[in-house]
């Protein structure tokens, strides 16, 4: 279920390592953002995707 979202880089160096995210990825997230929609009412938040 587990899903490696990113590339490692060539460094192996902790301090050098950088995540590479996978171009579909950020499209994933820019796109659920997107569609993602929070509304408030009184102390309550409700969060409605909108596809």
């Amino acid at each position: 279920m587990a899903k490696i979202y990113s590339e490692q880089s060539n460094t192996p160096k902790k301090q050098n390592f950088k995540m590479k995210p996978k171009e579909q990825t950020i499209s994933f997230i820019l796109n659920y953002s997107k569609a993602l929609s929070v509304i408030s009412y009184k102390n309550l938040k409700f969060e409605a995707l909108q596809n």
